[in-house]
């Protein structure tokens, strides 16, 4: 078997908050040790299937972005998704949606880091 993913780290200025923000976004739930000002936090996989989310506290970020994911809406459409998150306090960075209906939005979270939503399953099988 090859290895799996057990964690997507994520470098953060403050990361008990941009997890917590997170947890929001994915509906998922912070470890329970985590807290406040701690230099580390995780949003835990639900059921434990999927990897975690690992936030850390870093001096200096190694680029622009300290990750990237797409977002792929499982009971919305994206343009729905991305209205959620907007009302979340993510920001509109560019929206690349196409006249056809496919095509994403880049959004940024509180911190800046930029990640894309997707068309959801059901747009995807729609449209083909």
């Amino acid at each position: 078997m090859s290895a799996l993913i057990h964690c997507v780290t994520v470098e953060s200025d403050d990361p008990y908050t941009l997890a917590s923000w997170w947890a929001g976004a994915l509906d998922r739930r912070l470890h329970d040790d985590d807290h406040p000002g701690d230099p580390e936090a995780v949003l835990v996989a639900p059921g434990g299937h999927g990897p975690d989310l690992l936030f850390v506290e870093v001096g200096e970020r190694h680029g622009k972005g300290a990750f990237h994911i797409d977002l792929q809406p499982a009971d919305r459409t994206r343009d729905a998704e991305v209205e959620r998150l907007l009302g979340l306090g993510a920001a509109l960075v560019a929206d690349r949606r196409r006249p056809d209906g496919t095509g994403w939005v880049v959004l940024a979270d509180p911190e800046g880091n930029e990640f894309c939503v997707c068309r959801s399953a059901a747009e995807r099988t729609a449209s083909a």
